[in-house]
């Protein structure tokens, strides 16, 4: 019988990161920008941040550049983005911004069929070097498939400056893979799922990194940023590898998303999948508190009363987190856990 199986993957080509990086924009868009105008996707306040400066260097150098704010990664502001930038021979898009704006960049990047440049401004979570993008639809947030960088510019000058908290999510999500390569591993056996150990051994690396050196992570050191953003990148590598978020979103992320989909308090994603993966890892009879302690040290709370979410909340949402994606199979199984169960398993890992 003749081997007929492909596989394509997509890495970014140019990956710069480090200290006073932003210059780099220009021989970036020099090697991949063919004809017409780049559009930039930001926001307000990360246009002041980092925005301004990348189109002044562009500009700068000649390039015709259109700026777009925008808010929320939905499908109202996406089809905005798709609309403004329809008929206007765009040839590049860069996003400026945390995840919101990056997530909405990819994905009008990958609807356009446009390089796409991801310019960070906050190590939040994995999604600024990922080929996919969350983008919310009513009260769901949804994954999708998007661009993947054709190149990274993340300034750990402008990242450091981003309040602490969200630097210890980006940390929290990257360190929650653990999890869900048990999740996807457990569907590998069960299932028959096709799982990539070069995807996972990435994954896997970027984890325990991060989770060895969580006492390295710190409130107002470069270094620190330095530390999580280049484990963000692997994680997104590992991504791509496995052509899907397998390696780093199972049950702790249907959580996350379940959590937000009934009321995520003040609580944020990085923050959603660090309470989901101590839960995880102690319903995959994993040891949670190495998990607890780590976030503990990064100052990272998993206790959702700190995140103004009632304990009722919590314990429907992993009852019925399954249901998020009902094709993706985790250890919460395909059927809802029983709200008994559920609250003892929040009990036991200190989350309620």
């Amino acid at each position: 019988m003749e081997f007929e199986k492909f596989k394509t993957m997509q890495f970014p080509r140019d990956v710069y990161v480090g200290h006073g990086v932003l210059p780099n924009i220009v021989p970036v868009a020099g090697r991949y920008m063919k004809t017409g105008s780049i559009l930039i996707i930001t926001g307000k306040i990360t246009y002041d941040l980092a925005g301004k400066e990348v189109e002044t260097h562009l500009q700068s150098a000649g390039y015709d550049v259109k700026v777009i704010k925008a808010d929320k990664a939905d499908v109202v502001n996406l089809q905005m983005v798709e609309e403004e930038a329809s008929g206007k021979h765009i040839g590049m898009i860069v996003g400026v911004g945390g995840g919101t704006k990056i997530d909405l960049a990819k994905k009008a990047s990958y609807d356009l069929n446009v390089p796409f440049v991801s310019v960070p401004t906050s190590p939040s979570h994995d999604g600024i070097a990922s080929p996919r993008a969350s983008i919310r639809k009513e009260k769901l947030t949804v994954s999708q498939e998007a661009a993947m960088p054709i190149a990274i510019i993340a300034d750990t000058q402008i990242l450091a400056k981003a309040p602490y908290r969200y630097l210890r999510a980006g940390a929290a999500d990257v360190i929650s893979n653990l999890t869900a390569l048990l999740d996807w591993k457990l569907a590998n056996r069960l299932h028959g799922e096709e799982y990539s150990t070069s995807a996972a051994a990435i994954s896997e690396y970027a984890a325990r990194e991060l989770l060895e050196k969580s006492h390295m992570i710190m409130e107002g050191v470069e270094e620190s940023v330095w530390l999580v953003t280049k484990q963000i990148l692997a994680s997104g590598t590992a991504m791509a590898i496995a052509g899907s978020s397998r390696p780093a979103s199972g049950s702790e992320h249907l959580l996350a998303h379940a959590l937000e989909l009934s009321n995520p308090g003040t609580s944020i994603h990085g923050e959603q999948c660090a309470m989901g993966s101590v839960v995880s890892m102690f319903l995959h009879g994993g040891d949670w508190q190495v998990l607890a302690n780590a976030y503990s040290r990064m100052g990272l709370s998993i206790r959702a009363k700190d995140y103004n979410i009632p304990d009722t909340v919590v314990i429907k949402a992993l009852s019925t987190a399954h249901r998020i994606r009902p094709e993706r199979y985790t250890i919460l199984g395909e059927k809802d856990i029983s709200l008994n169960a559920s609250e003892k398993a929040l009990e036991i890992t200190g989350i309620i």
